[in-house]
């Protein structure tokens, strides 16, 4: 009895959508983690870096556009970021709830200074599902974001 009474406070303590969805580094560090390492500086020829990188992408509306794109449908095919080249495969991360995207993109868009930033809304996210394209496709629409200028 005292074993399920413990469990079900423990449950109940547990934080759970939006509440957990506010802390976009622990989201990061669960779900982004494992490949773009804690730091979110990556594996130079593996997986990119993305700290300093992602707010920078995302200062023009097609920037923000392809930033939650690649969260929601993932990446497919060689990319040149930061220098380096990579060819590789992201998953999508769409089975997140989207307040949790816009938490993880904010956290790493906050990054290398470790404050979350305000650049992706929930509504970013809840635009960017209308808009389900292959993670090969989003290859093709990095490669016109960086005929407007070029990415970091």
């Amino acid at each position: 009895m005292k074993k399920r009474l413990l469990a079900v406070i423990f449950w109940l303590s547990m934080p759970t959508g939006s509440a957990l969805a506010a802390d976009g580094a622990t989201l990061f560090l669960a779900n982004c983690s494992v490949c773009h390492q804690a730091n979110a500086l990556g594996v130079p020829g593996q997986f990119p870096s993305l700290a300093g990188r992602v707010d920078r992408i995302a200062s023009t509306p097609e920037g923000k556009q392809y930033i939650v794109g690649v969260a929601l449908n993932g990446l497919m095919g060689p990319i040149t970021a930061g220098g380096n080249a990579y060819s590789g495969f992201m998953p999508s991360f769409k089975m997140l709830p989207d307040d949790q995207i816009a938490a993880i993109l904010n956290h790493v868009a906050g990054l290398p200074g470790g404050t979350d930033a305000t650049i992706f809304s929930v509504d970013d996210v809840v635009a960017g599902r209308k808009k389900s394209i292959t993670p090969s496709a989003m290859v093709e629409k990095r490669k016109a974001l960086e005929a407007q200028h070029p990415l970091p």
